[in-house]
């Protein structure tokens, strides 16, 4: 067996490791069950984003998933066409070197989301084509989030270790806190399901991710009514 050969069944048995049967099979059937309301909600959220701004439906990122691996990740806009990234660019590297809850910008009022585009974000409906990815295998349904490229320069040896799982669309940070949580803590978490993932485990975040989402909807009401009286 030549280098070329050995080096192509080390990446196999990578992949198997990062996505083993039991996982992938789940998120199969669950993308195969939910399919019809998935697409009907999929056309009305076009139709939102379509009559609401200009410019395309669909926004594609580059993100960093398993093992530090590049690829494509697909959501539906909730920001104007060509917004400026700098913005974020700067908050995220704060947020990585300060112990304070890591909220989103668009909580005070981001001039970049478009109308209806913070609901989006907050229910998580905007995330629904990385369905896409999840059929690729480059995602799955549960895992820690991909973070963006200039994020990933920025973490160091330890911080890493969240890459050992293939990401998600929900995860055990999503159902921990999120925004009420730290840098540090969403590593924590993170570093902990790549170590103890299980289907039991991926059964259970999956049950607390639509009362985790009901929870993010009423803190970002709370957030607007402050606002309003400010």
């Amino acid at each position: 067996m030549d280098r070329q050969e050995i080096t192509l069944d080390a990446v196999l048995t990578e992949e198997a490791s990062a996505l083993p049967p039991w996982k992938r099979g789940l998120d199969l059937l669950l993308i195969l069950i939910a399919a019809p309301g998935l697409l009907f909600i999929g056309l009305l959220l076009a139709l939102v984003i379509k009559a609401g701004s200009r410019g395309p439906i669909f926004f594609r990122q580059s993100r960093i998933g398993y093992k530090g691996r590049e690829f494509m990740l697909y959501k539906f806009r909730t920001m104007a066409a060509n917004a400026e990234t700098d913005t974020h660019r700067l908050y995220a590297q704060k947020l990585m070197n300060v112990e304070t809850p890591m909220t989103k910008l668009d909580a005070k009022k981001d001039p970049r989301v478009i109308p209806l585009g913070g609901l989006l974000r907050a229910t998580g409906l905007d995330e629904l084509p990385q369905l896409l990815n999840v059929l690729r295998g480059e995602m799955s349904i549960v895992g820690p989030r991909p973070c963006l490229p200039y994020e990933y320069e920025l973490y160091d040896a330890r911080q890493r270790r969240r890459f050992e799982a293939v990401p998600g669309l929900t995860g055990l940070w999503q159902v921990s806190g999120k925004n009420r949580t730290t840098f540090n803590q969403m590593i924590q978490l993170d570093i902990g399901y790549s170590e103890k993932r299980s289907l039991r485990l991926d059964l259970s975040i999956i049950l607390r991710t639509l009362p985790a989402l009901w929870e993010q909807c009423r803190d970002m009401k709370a957030r607007k009514a402050e606002l309003q009286k400010s």
